[in-house]
């Protein structure tokens, strides 16, 4: 077994946090107002979930002929100087990331999906968090145990209006993708 990693007691920024997580042997890290925060261990059902929403994410790129990339963890969202989350799935637009890039330079589309260790937060903190953020237009929370997906989207007056979708298409405009909510399910 091998030692657990020593998760640092000071404040970081993001320009002190990335350089620290890129260096770790193992494991996957959140900074959260300038606290890392481990994440824990998944299970199959949600890495199975984040993976079918990334490919869902990607094949709707690719239909709609956008320059926009999806991306499945690992890929920070950076909400401020203190914060950076790892989403399960992001879309950036814009021009192409760099191989070297660790941040989405232009997050549109971000989703998480629900384990028992994380709801609370991906309903509460992350939702404004992610919404802080001038690019993001959609944040859709994959709940596994229930089947449902909630699709948060911001309004053309800065609202954000929540729908749950069981079913049926989600439209993700801007940028113009539309996939099926039971593509973000394994099958």
């Amino acid at each position: 077994m091998s030692d657990p990693i020593e998760l640092p007691s000071r404040r970081m920024t993001v320009e002190d946090y990335l350089p620290w997580a890129e260096a770790q042997p193992r494991g996957r890290f959140e900074l959260c107002d300038g606290q890392v925060v481990a994440m824990a261990p998944e299970r199959a059902g949600h890495a199975r979930a984040k993976m079918a929403a990334a490919l869902a994410l990607r094949q709707a790129i690719h239909a709609a002929g956008l320059p926009c990339e999806a991306f499945m963890d690992g890929i920070g969202v950076r909400v401020d100087e203190a914060t950076v989350y790892e989403p399960d799935a992001v879309v950036s637009c814009g021009p192409r990331m760099a191989a070297e890039d660790m941040l989405a330079r232009n997050p549109v589309v971000v989703v998480e999906v629900t384990s028992p260790t994380n709801s609370r937060v991906d309903l509460t903190t992350k939702l404004a968090d992610y919404f802080r953020i001038p690019s993001v237009q959609h944040y859709l929370v994959v709940h596994l145990a229930k089947r449902l997906v909630l699709h948060h989207r911001r309004g053309a007056s800065g609202e954000i209006a929540t729908r749950m979708l069981p079913d049926g298409v989600v439209d993700l405009d801007p940028p113009g993708l539309t996939l099926r909510v039971e593509d973000l399910f394994e099958a």
